[in-house]
């Protein structure tokens, strides 16, 4: 079995998509990747809307803090999803995969829930695709030779 891949969901603030991309990833495809979030501008805290729609998915992140680029002290990553809508600064040499999500941080918590179950799709069809085919079929059921 393969490493896990080292995966950087980037945002503007880190306080709303990043966070959540992190969440979905962490929950669902530890076995697949390692992921990791930070922010272009770093908020200072996470909205209470994005707590309150992840906290329906039985993800808490009142412990999260935006961080930073620089927060990240040179760490190694295999892929990196940039939702901020903005170029990135060169980021050890992985590759870059933009995914055009709308930021709620300006939006209202329905607004949130929207961004939300958007990036839980994404973050599930990219754990699909880093999941060997083997994986995947193992918990299928498979029919009886006659």
């Amino acid at each position: 079995m393969s490493e896990p891949k080292r995966v950087l969901f980037v945002c503007i603030g880190n306080a709303c998509r990043s966070q959540m991309a992190q969440a979905f990833a962490r929950a669902n495809g530890s076995d697949v990747l390692v992921a990791s979030s930070a922010g272009l501008f770093p908020a200072k805290a996470l909205p209470p809307d994005t707590l309150r729609a992840m906290k329906e998915k039985n993800l808490d992140l009142s412990g999260q803090v935006p961080k930073s680029l620089v927060d990240l002290d040179g760490a190694k990553f295999d892929l990196i999803l940039n939702m901020s809508g903005f170029p990135l600064p060169p980021l050890s040499g992985a590759a870059v995969r933009e995914w055009q999500v709308p930021d709620p941080v300006v939006m209202d918590y329905k607004g949130h829930c929207a961004v939300r179950d958007q990036i839980e799709k994404l973050v599930m069809n990219l754990i699909l695709e880093l999941r060997p085919i083997e994986k995947q079929q193992a918990g299928k059921i498979r029919p009886r030779k006659p």
